[in-house]
Order: structure tokens, then C-alpha cells, then sequence
């Protein structure tokens, strides 16, 4: 383990993209601590000891005593006959002699007896002290083993409850782009969050194209107020007035974009359509002098499509005379005119919904974090329309936008699965042209998402799949002979923390958008995990869930597991230089906050000649090159960082 102070362990590392954290344990649960040895029970030689030996004894010397007790009474009987003159005391003499000897051989048999018995007994007491000595020796030795074994274990349990948990996971150098598939809007919210929160402690601009309909940057936003960066915050549809992504876009690349709006409703790979399209506008915007307004484009429209009454345009001033007289010779009266209504209509009743685009422009204050979101009140077909506007008009933004450092710009789309492929395809290629960092975020893999999962320089994601195909798919492209940790953490955390209970975003754009409230904190990376922990959801409920305790299990990689992963919890895989590597990472940024969080990787804590000193990708955040402009024109505002 390496040994390095709580600071650089929490400090972010700004030439790295920091997705999540993978659990990981270098020193093992040491268990309950070496029970102390207990001295043996101390044998001697007690009554209890002598007694059997005493009965066999006594047993033994039975007919001795009887011979012996004979041997008295004879005596005595001898002794009496002599007195009484019933022997002669020769005979009487004789035979006290004779009884004495009887007696006297008796009784040393029965001495010899209990003096070998003592004997035993002292030999017993001798083997017994001897015993007692070794047992002591052998108590002495084993207490100081067990004092030398106490003694590692405290080095292994206090190794174990202050060693890092939590490693950072990050993106290998030449990854432009994270695809995330499947995942509810709590594990979307966290993932953005941390994704979004680490590239604003870089120094980079962050953009968020939330599609969702779930709010799932609103943490971000709390934790940008927090930290200073004083989000800009788009609410579609009645931020329209505010947003302007088109101006300074000619003709062809406003016709293109456009174009791709109306193919919302359109079957994937409609080629024919989308250039069909493009070219009525082409005309239409001609009219104009290759510059004009969504109301006067859709005005254009009704008078090609013959809908409604055009004097009601030419009143509203949105048309001249000469504008409709273009409009109504541009293609002639031929047989293409009903192909020319039919598509003239279609492209008047998409558009239409993008009437009140960049009418109001409102001056914003410069700032590095910026949300443009769709409203979940507003219709479904509506939210697909400015969805694609927005994504192709970003598109377009990025193309003409020099090149910077990698990821020095990040783009989030969350809801990606509701763009066209070939929107998709332009947006990937207009990121990877500018070295704009890219995350897509689907909540299910329709095909023309699988074809496009991990394409390119890509890293691929996979959050809680809860539908069975999906599931399948993704534990086909991972591979079922693996094998992944989850931590007790990541699937308790999900309960701890409560998301999304409105689901809707607070503008900060519109003419009625409160003013931020602001804390004063410099945005740096040594504030973020106390911002974390303070500004959002993550950071509080992480720190409950954290006092649950601590634990892991294995899971193997099949459908079925992947539809129950926890909500912040990602299978994470890309190549590297040993081959395909496969992660089980927790997008939750509250972990930021434990102590046991480590920012190293956990390949560079176990290993530091692995640990990467290159210097930081990315300029500081007064020469930072600012994102591709979103609002009023770009003359009217100042999106570069100010100086401290």
C-alpha cells in the first residue's frame, strides 16, 4: 500500500477523466484477534490420588492382617493357658514364640507394602513437579508466541480499517468518447454528476444535453451553484426565446441542420428524404438571402405548401411581396409540385415548434457549466424535434470550432437512444474532429445503438439493464466467463439516497429565473469532496450508507445480474495495452467524501512505478479555450474565464 497523506489521495489529477470507483481490498479482514493461551489444569497427588492405591493396598494385605490378627489372638490364648495352667509355660512360651514370629513376618510384609507405596507416591509427586516445570516452560513460550501473534494481527487490522477502498477509475489516453448503456435516472444522475463535477475541477467547460426528461444533471447545477460556476440552465421548450445555436450558421449548414429536425418522425437511413429536405430549404433560405428567422422560414413553408392565408404573414411582416412571388415560382407547376406541398407541409409542422428560437436573447454571465434539458410536460414529438435541434445545431458549432486539448470541452448526452443514428454518427465525428470529450448515454439498446456501442476509440458502460434483450446483448459484448466484485456500499446506497422527486430543472435563463445563490468557494478540487458531501444528494446519503459496514460479493456476468445491478453501479470495459479490461466501477461521486477514497488508480496505489506523472492535458482555467457558444450571439457575450 502506499503511503501518502490524506491530501493526495483526494486531489484530482486534471490530465485524467475520471469516471467512477472500483472496490478493492489490499489487505484482507484479518478476523478475531489470537486467543490467549490458557495454563493446563494442575495435577498433585491428593487424597483422592491415594485412595484407590490405598484400597488395592489393603486388599492386597488382606490375609496378611488376618494371619497377622490370628497370630495376636493365638498369643494372648497361649499367654492365658499359661496362667490358668491349662499348658505348661514351656508350651505356652513356645508358642508366644512361634505366634510372635508369625506376626512379625506379617507385619513387615505389610510395612514393605506401605513403605513402596509412599514410594510411588513421591516418584508421582517427582513426575508431577517435573510436568508442571515443562507446562510452565511451554505457558511462557506460548504466551510470548501469542504476544508476538496479537501483536501482527494489530499491524494487519489496523493496515486493514486505514486502507483505501476506493480507487479511482479513469479513462486511458486516447479514449475520446464513454458510450453507457442501459441505467436508471438515480444511476444517470450520479454518473453526470461525477463525470461532470471532476472535469469542472480540471478547468474544463461542461455541457449537458439532458434528453431523459428526469433532471438527472439538477445535482450537478447544486453542485456547481456551490462551488461558484453559476450554471446556465436551458429548459425546452420555454427557454426557446433564450437559446440561439444556429446564429452565425450559412445557409447550407442551417438547411442541414433543420433538415435533420423534420427526420425525427422519418424511418432510420432515409437518405432520400433528409436531401429532398435539405434542398427545398436550401431554396427557401435563398429567398432570404441565405439568412432568416424560424417564423419567416415557416411562413416560407406555408406559402410553398399552400396552407393558410399568406396575407396573414405578409401583415405579421414576416414576408414581402417579393419574398412570396420568389416562393411561389421556385419549383415551377409541374408534376413535382404535390412531392413539393407534401414535403413543404411536413417541414412547416416540425418546424413550427421552433418559432420562439433566439427571440428574446438574454446577456449571461460567463460560466463553464451548461444544461440544456427537455421538459417532461411538454409533448413527446416536441421533445424529439428540439432534442435533434439541439444535437445537430451543437454539431455544426463543434465543426467550426478549433481544435483544443482532449476532453478540454465535455459534452454529455443523457437519452441518446432517441436520436436518429445518423445524428449520432455526425455529433460522434464532430467530437472526435475537435478532441471534445463525448458521453452518450442510452437507456436501452435499440439496434441502431448496438451497431454504435464502443465503435471508434470508445469505452463502453453498462448500468442496470432491465430489459431481458438488453441484457443479453450486453452480457454477450462483456463475456460470461467473468467474474466481478460489487461492494456492500454500492448496493446499499441506492436505498440511502432519494432522487428525483420533482424531476424538473429550475431555468436560470428565462426573464423570470431566480438569481444564484453562491456560497463564494473558488472551484477547485480540494473544495469538491466537501461540496459533494454538502451540495448534493450523493454526498449525504453516501456517508449514511458508508456506516452500514463494509463488504463485497462476487457476481458472474449473465442477463440476469446485469438487470439487477445496483442503480450507480457500471460494468465498465475498454482496451488497453494488455488487452480488453473489464471493471465493475460505482459512478456514485459520494464516495469522494470517505476517507477511504483514494484517487489513484488501483494498479498505481499497489504499484507506484506504474503511476502516471505526465503533466496535465489540459491549460489552466484562465487560458482555457471557451465551449462552443449557446445563447445570444457570441458579440454579446464574454464566455472567457475571468481573471482572479
Amino acid at each position: 500500500m502506499v503511503d501518502v497523506t490524506a491530501r493526495e489521495t483526494r486531489l484530482l489529477q486534471p490530465g485524467r477523466v475520471y469516471v467512477g470507483w472500483r472496490y478493492a481490498q489490499v489487505h484482507d479482514d484479518p478476523g478475531p484477534p489470537p486467543k490467549r493461551p490458557t495454563p493446563p489444569e494442575v495435577e498433585a497427588v491428593t487424597p483422592e490420588w491415594v485412595a484407590p492405591r490405598r484400597r488395592e493396598e489393603n486388599l492386597f494385605n488382606r490375609p496378611l492382617r488376618i494371619v497377622s490378627w490370628s497370630a495376636g489372638i493365638g498369643a494372648a490364648l497361649f499367654v492365658v493357658a499359661g496362667i490358668t495352667g491349662m499348658l505348661m509355660w514351656a508350651f505356652a512360651v513356645a508358642g508366644l514364640v512361634a505366634c510372635g514370629l508369625v506376626a512379625l513376618i506379617t507385619g513387615y510384609s505389610m510395612w514393605q507394602g506401605e513403605k513402596v507405596m509412599r514410594a510411588r507416591a513421591a516418584e508421582e509427586r517427582e513426575r508431577l513437579e517435573r510436568e508442571r516445570e515443562e507446562r510452565r516452560r511451554e505457558l511462557e513460550a506460548a504466551h510470548a508466541e501469542h504476544a508476538r501473534a496479537y501483536r501482527e494481527w494489530q499491524h494487519r487490522r489496523e493496515a486493514y480499517e486505514s486502507q483505501h477502498e476506493w480507487y479511482a477509475v479513469t479513462l486511458p489516453q486516447g479514449v475520446d468518447r464513454v458510450d453507457v448503456a442501459g441505467g436508471t435516472l438515480a444511476g444517470w444522475s450520479a454518473m453526470v454528476t461525477m463525470m461532470g463535477a471532476a472535469r469542472l475541477a480540471a478547468g474544463s467547460h461542461v455541457t449537458v444535453l439532458d434528453l431523459s426528461e428526469g433532471a438527472v444533471a439538477k445535482e450537478l447545477t447544486e453542485l456547481g451553484n456551490d462551488q461558484g460556476e453559476r450554471p446556465q440552465v436551458w429548459v425546452l421548450p420555454s427557454d426557446l426565446p433564450q437559446l440561439d445555436l444556429t446564429h452565425g450558421l450559412d445557409a447550407d449548414q442551417l438547411a442541414d441542420v433543420l433538415s435533420l429536425v423534420v427526420s425525427v418522425s422519418e424511418e432510420q437511413g432515409g437518405a432520400r428524404d433528409l436531401s429532398f429536405d435539405n434542398a427545398i430549404l436550401e431554396r427557401v433560405l435563398g429567398v432570404f438571402g441565405g439568412r432568416a428567422s424560424i417564423p419567416q422560414i415557416t411562413a416560407a413553408l406555408r406559402a410553398l405548401a399552400q396552407v393558410g392565408d399568406p396575407r396573414d404573414d405578409l401583415r405579421a411582416g414576416l414576408l414581402t411581396d417579393e419574398d412570396l412571388a420568389k416562393i411561389t415560382t421556385m419549383f415551377g407547376r409541374g408534376a413535382a409540385d404535390r412531392v413539393v406541398i407534401e414535403r413543404a407541409w411536413a417541414l412547416e409542422s416540425q418546424l413550427r415548434k421552433l418559432e420562439k428560437l433566439g427571440s428574446s436573447p438574454t446577456l449571461l454571465p460567463p460560466s463553464r457549466l451548461r444544461v440544456i434539458a427537455t421538459d417532461r410536460r411538454a409533448g413527446v414529438l416536441t421533445n424529439r424535434v428540439l432534442g435533434t435541434y439541439v444535437t445537430a445545431a451543437l454539431t455544426h458549432v463543434l465543426r467550426g470550432s478549433p481544435q483544443g486539448k482532449p476532453w478540454e470541452h465535455t459534452l454529455l448526452v443523457c437519452g441518446a437512444e432517441k436520436l436518429r443514428g445518423d445524428v449520432l454518427d455526425r455529433l460522434i465525428d464532430s467530437c472526435e474532429a475537435t478532441s471534445t470529450g463525448l458521453v452518450l448515454m442510452y437507456r436501452s439498446i435499440p439496434p441502431h445503438v448496438k451497431e454504435r456501442l464502443g465503435r471508434g476509440h470508445a469505452a463502453v458502460g453498462f448500468m442496470r439493464l432491465g430489459n431481458a434483450e438488453d441484457a443479453r446483448i450486453a452480457a454477450e459484448q462483456i463475456g460470461a466467463e467473468h467474474t466481478l466484485e460489487v461492494a456492500e456500499l454500492t448496493e446499499k446506497v441506492g436505498d440511502a439516497v432519494t432522487f428525483g422527486k420533482d424531476g424538473t430543472y429550475v431555468s436560470t435563463v428565462g426573464p423570470s429565473a431566480p438569481l444564484p445563490v453562491f456560497n463564494g468557494n473558488e472551484p477547485t478540487d480540494a473544495a469538491l469532496p466537501d461540496g459533494i458531501g454538502r451540495a448534493t444528494a450523493w454526498g449525504q446519503g453516501t456517508s449514511l450508507a458508508a456506516e452500514a459496514g463494509k463488504g463485497s460479493r462476487e457476481f458472474a456476468v449473465e442477463p440476469r445480474e446485469l438487470q439487477q445491478l445496483p442503480p450507480t453501479a457500471m460494468v465498465f470495459t475498454h482496451a488497453d495495452a494488455s488487452g480488453r479490461r473489464i471493471l465493475l466501477v460505482d459512478a456514485n461521486p459520494g464516495i469522494m467524501t470517505l476517507p477511504t477514497a483514494n484517487i489513484q488508480e488501483y494498479e498505481e496505489a499497489t504499484d507506484p512505478s506504474r503511476a502516471r506523472h505526465a503533466k496535465p492535458d489540459f491549460p489552466s482555467q484562465d487560458t482555457a479555450r471557451p465551449a462552443p457558444n449557446i445563447g445570444p450571439p457570441p458579440e454579446r457575450l464574454d464566455f472567457r474565464k475571468k481573471k482572479r
